[in-house]
């Protein structure tokens, strides 16, 4: 192999940064593991003068959440003519806005829970939807933002101090059941996989600290359940135009048996590579090392499409 020289793209400054820089680490370590020359940037807003100068042959972005995973950097990679991994611009875009992921999805017929997009005062009125909900910031990944309603609950996102993620925000039907993953690769689907969080739900910090979710591969539905979750999961990846690796996280409605229903709550087109994530652990299942799946994506990285 010729030695190909790699950018890692990780860090930058949205609120998944810290999760940016451990899946950039891993994957720059792995890289260069399995042969390549690797550069890792840390990324700052000279970018630009930073890989014009460096010149690699690829971009490996490990970069999570605005700005990084939304079409602004692969924007960038597109202006400078550097092959990059992951989806392309429009891909990108359409998968970090949930409202536009969710009307592209709808005209495909892919199930999704009912909800609206409202301004977070619309709330001092009372609910906007009946109970229980979720709310969701328009434009984050990790689940940064996300609040979970039950009847009976208080919480009103105009009165969060705490809330940065702007003045709307999308609000959803909760749906009872199971969390099911499903990572695609390319045009293949590489398996789904079931997360039982120790707390209320699949969190940040349940998906990053060790010991607070239960992971179980091959996730254990209903034959058929899991053949139908998995043929889903690649119509969205593919209905947004994503190439590369994806990780889609649905809900599993078993409440009234199997096999149940199942609703699509988005897409990660540049899922996590840490040591807890699991894009690697699905990949791992079907013996593809952490090394051979980084490699497929520097191989698979493209420009232009």
């Amino acid at each position: 192999m010729s030695k190909l020289h790699v950018a890692v793209l990780m860090g930058g400054w949205s609120s998944e940064r810290e999760v940016s820089l451990t899946s950039g680490r891993a994957c720059a370590k792995a890289l260069a593991e399995e042969g390549y020359k690797v550069t890792p940037i840390d990324v700052g807003r000279d970018l630009a003068e930073q890989l014009s100068a460096l010149k690699p042959d690829v971009a490996f972005n490990a970069l999570h959440g605005p700005y990084g995973e939304d079409g602004c950097v692969q924007g960038l990679l597109e202006m400078l003519g550097i092959p990059y991994t992951h989806s392309g611009v429009l891909a990108s875009a359409l998968a970090m806005s949930k409202p536009m992921a969710k009307a592209v999805w709808a005209g495909h017929g892919l199930p999704m829970a009912e909800g609206k997009v409202v301004h977070r005062s619309a709330f001092a009125a009372g609910p906007v939807i009946a109970h229980p909900y979720v709310i969701k910031p328009l434009n984050e990944g990790s689940s940064v933002g996300v609040h979970i309603v039950m009847a009976g609950d208080n919480y009103q996102p105009q009165d969060d101090a705490a809330w940065r993620f702007g003045e709307t925000v999308l609000v959803e039907r909760y749906i009872p059941g199971r969390e099911i993953q499903v990572a695609v690769m390319g045009a293949q689907v590489l398996g789904a996989i079931e997360i039982r969080a120790h707390g209320r739900f699949y969190d940040y910090e349940a998906k990053y600290t060790d010991g607070k979710a239960t992971h179980l591969m091959p996730a254990p539905i209903h034959k058929d359940a899991y053949e139908q979750v998995c043929a889903l999961a690649l119509e969205a990846h593919l209905a947004l135009g994503c190439r590369g690796v994806t990780r889609s996280d649905w809900r599993y409605d078993d409440t009234e048996g199997e096999p149940g229903r199942f609703y699509l709550l988005e897409i990660n087109t540049q899922p996590g590579m840490t040591p807890l994530s699991l894009v690697p652990e699905i990949a791992a299942h079907n013996g593809i090392s952490f090394g051979q799946l980084v490699r497929w994506m520097v191989e698979d990285a493209s420009c232009g499409r």
